[in-house]
C-alpha cells in the first residue's frame, strides 16, 4: 500500500505531473519547489493572480488578509487560507481546500478538498484527497536523532534518503486532535486515526488506529 497508486487518486491535485515516473510517494518531496516554479508560469493569468515572487493564487480562493504566503508556492481554485495562516513555501494547496487559523505549512502537496484548519503543522508531507486533521494535529518531519528517516510496514524498511519526512495520508483519511504523526507515518485511504494518538509506522487502509497495539479494521 506504499505505491503512490494505492493512496492517492492523481485526478484531484494540479500537482499529478508531479507523482509522475515515481513509485513512492515521499520521492517528490525533494522537487516540490521547482515543479511549483515550472507550473506557475504556465498557469492563466485570468484564473491566477501572480502577487509576489513564484506564488500564484486563483482568483477564486479566499485569502484573509492577515495570511502569510511564501514562494514557491500555488494556491488552486476555491482553497480557504484563514486568519494568519503561515505557509511558507514550497506548498500547493488543492481545490476547495482549507488551511486554518494560526496552521503552518512547509514543503508540502495537499490534494483537493484538504482540511488542515485549526492549529496544524504540515511538514515535507503529502494530503490525499479530503484528508483532514483534526485541531492540533501535526506531522512530526525529523527524527529526533536527526538521522535519516525509514519508512516502516511490517518488516519491511524502505529507506527514503532523507533527513525531513513527515506524514504521508491516503484519501478520505482523519486524523484525531492533538494527535502526532512521527516521521514517515504512512495512513493508508479512508482510515481514521484516535485524538490525542502519537502514531509511526504504517496503518493499512480502512482501519482505525486507536493505539499502538490496537489497530482494527472498519466494520
Amino acid at each position: 500500500m506504499l505505491n503512490i497508486s494505492d493512496l492517492f487518486d492523481l485526478n484531484d491535485t494540479i500537482a499529478a505531473d508531479l507523482f509522475a515516473g515515481k513509485t513512492y510517494p515521499w520521492e517528490i518531496l525533494g522537487e516540490i519547489s521547482d515543479f511549483i516554479v515550472k507550473l506557475g508560469a504556465t498557469l492563466s493569468p485570468e484564473e491566477y493572480d501572480h502577487p509576489a515572487e513564484d506564488v500564484w493564487i486563483a482568483k477564486d480562493a479566499k485569502v484573509f488578509p492577515s495570511a502569510y504566503i511564501g514562494g514557491p508556492c500555488i494556491i488552486d481554485h476555491e482553497a480557504e487560507i484563514r486568519h494568519c495562516a503561515f505557509i511558507r513555501g514550497s506548498a500547493i494547496v488543492g481545490k476547495k481546500a482549507v488551511v486554518g487559523n494560526s496552521v503552518e505549512l512547509k514543503n508540502v502537496v495537499l490534494f483537493d478538498y484538504v482540511q488542515t484548519p485549526h492549529y496544524n503543522y504540515v511538514g515535507d508531507s503529502i494530503l490525499g484527497s479530503h484528508a483532514h486533521m483534526g485541531a492540533g494535529s501535526i506531522t512530526s518531519n525529523v527524527k529526533s536523532d536527526k538521522t535519516l528517516v525509514v519508512i516502516k510496514e511490517g518488516e519491511e524498511r524502505m529507506p527514503t534518503q532523507r533527513k525531513k519526512v513527515g506524514a504521508i495520508l491516503g484519501d478520505y483519511v482523519e486524523i484525531g486532535c492533538n494527535s502526532v504523526l512521527n516521521p514517515g507515518t504512512v495512513v493508508g485511504p479512508h482510515s481514521n486515526v484516535y485524538p490525542t494518538s502519537s502514531v509511526r509506522g504504517t496503518i493499512p487502509p480502512h482501519h482505525i488506529f486507536k493505539n499502538e497495539n490496537e489497530i482494527i479494521p472498519k466494520k
